[in-house]
């Protein structure tokens, strides 16, 4: 038996009222209670590399030429990139852009701002001139939520901002926990393969 802090991840064959890394009180569960069943989506067979077909694959250009020159020509649907550094650089902005030329290239883009309201977006992307019927904006944190907005508007680009405001209501923790953003990237992952969409994470280096 062993037992994991739902706050931080910390792992430990003894129970602690109060976990040793984090500091946080009853926050320790058996890691037997956790969930175990198989929700992978790979359901593809195991092929030799030789044999593995390129043909529909196709790369989505936004029509900024570094970024696109950056990312080997462009994203490929069903990919996830994680578009990391520190807070303030302009990783919001430049994503918004990169949002507007996917827009007009390929059609519905969802850009979700667990930190930003709409009206915030809203006037940025004002200042930079963006504004497209197929850019589609959500001010929201539930992973719940957001995909059910994934599946309303089914877009060709999904933009996380960010995966450290996301909360998963099928684990314990706080949004920004280790937990929280681990099962959170790993479902939106899922989300991306299974509607062969491209999506950015934005994580914040501190």
């Amino acid at each position: 038996m062993s037992y994991r802090c739902s706050h931080c991840g910390y792992q430990s064959v003894k129970w602690f009222g109060k976990c040793p890394n984090c500091g946080e009180w009853d926050t320790l569960v058996a890691a037997a209670d956790e969930k175990r069943e198989d929700r992978s989506w790979i359901g593809e067979e195991v092929l030799p590399i030789s044999r593995i077909d390129l043909g529909d694959v196709k790369r989505l250009q936004c029509g900024i030429g570094e970024v696109d020159r950056l990312l080997g020509g462009g994203l490929v649907p069903g990919g996830v990139i994680l578009f990391g550094g520190e807070p303030g650089i302009g990783k919001s902005t430049l994503l918004l852009q990169i949002a507007q030329g996917f827009a007009e290239r390929y059609g519905h883009v969802l850009y979700v701002s667990g930190e930003e309201s709409a009206a915030q977006i809203k006037l940025r992307a004002s200042r930079l001139d963006v504004s497209s019927d197929h850019l589609y904006i959500l001010s929201e944190q539930s992973l719940h939520r957001i995909t059910a907005a994934v599946e309303k508007i089914n877009p060709n680009l999904l933009i996380i901002d960010s995966i450290q405001t996301t909360l998963s209501e099928d684990v314990p923790g706080e949004a920004g926990s280790v937990r929280q953003m681990r099962e959170s990237s790993a479902e939106l992952t899922r989300l991306t393969k299974g509607r062969k969409m491209a999506t950015f994470l934005v994580g914040h280096i501190t």
